[in-house]
């Protein structure tokens, strides 16, 4: 019976009030576990303003109707109204999920930020940046957290060993195959990669390439066989307009046998020693605009 461990990547404000507590009754109606990672700092989405210059980002904004999702409220924050400080404002939020037994961990402290910047950010922003986070995280649920999963699969070579610093025991950071030990300039670092294997709904929706099939069919297909599999969903989109999709796509995973759960219990099934050792590199993937960290060759 194959594993899709589930990652739910939080990125606003109104992702975390409305999105979370949707996706929290989905999950239990449905009998699967998942991993709440949250943004902790200011909601500065409008910022992401900039990103039109980006290829391939206008037309995933009209594949996937972003002003609808997110709400114009939110992308005016950081820009015409002031970010939303999400761990306080949201602190009741972020620990009930805690308290109905999900797993929770740390996505970023300001989402953009981070996936506009980290790519070319030095040591000591990279370092700021994390602990401020972890830092939020542990005033808001009393302990340190374990998971840490990139906004928009952004990373530089200090990521991997600056989470090590700061406690982390796994990441999902990057798109590839399967787990592996990241290896930065030659060295190994001991915090076990969980990439993200399987496309998500919003690089599905709306692609010409894919002969308007649907995605949820796509992703059944896609994850059918033996294989393990990490699926990374968001907040703003599976809690909200796609949620009827999601949850038909959490029956039909079900119904094939799989086993629905968290990093954390997907993690303690992996033996560290025995996972390849493999680079970080920049790639793309389809259906996403720009570049972000991919899964590189097996070293040694």
């Amino acid at each position: 019976m194959s594993t899709i461990a589930l990652k739910i990547d939080v990125d606003t404000y109104r992702g975390t009030l409305d999105g979370v507590p949707r996706l929290a009754a989905a999950l239990e109606r449905n009998g699967a576990r998942a991993t709440f990672l949250f943004t902790l700092g200011p909601d500065h989405t409008g910022r992401a303003i900039k990103r039109v210059f980006r290829r391939g980002f206008l037309g995933k904004v009209r594949r996937t109707s972003v002003v609808s999702h997110y709400g114009m409220r939110t992308l005016l924050y950081g820009v015409l109204l002031p970010g939303p400080r999400i761990g306080r404002r949201c602190e009741s939020v972020l620990r009930r999920v805690e308290a109905r037994g999900f797993e929770v961990g740390v996505h970023t402290w300001d989402h953009v930020k981070w996936q506009d910047g980290v790519a070319r950010a030095n040591r000591e922003w990279t370092r700021r940046q994390l602990e401020r986070a972890r830092d939020e995280f542990i005033r808001v649920f009393g302990r340190a957290p374990t998971a840490h999963g990139a906004a928009g699969w952004q990373m530089n070579r200090y990521v991997p060993q600056l989470q090590a610093e700061c406690g982390f025991r796994y990441a999902s950071d990057t798109r590839g195959r399967a787990p592996f030990v990241p290896l930065v300039q030659g060295q190994e670092i001991p915090v076990p990669q969980l990439p993200t294997t399987l496309p998500t709904l919003d690089e599905l929706i709306g692609r010409e390439d894919l002969a308007e099939a649907d995605p949820i069919e796509h992703l059944l297909r896609v994850s059918d066989g033996p294989g393990d599999h990490v699926f990374t969903l968001h907040a703003e989109l599976e809690g909200g307009a796609y949620l009827a999709g999601f949850e038909r796509l959490l029956a039909a995973w079900r119904q094939r046998g799989a086993r629905l759960t968290d990093l954390a219990s997907y993690a303690a099934t992996l033996e560290t020693a025995r996972l390849p050792r493999c680079s970080i590199d920049t790639g793309s993937v389809p259906g996403r605009s720009g570049t972000l960290a991919v899964q590189g060759k097996e070293g040694t």
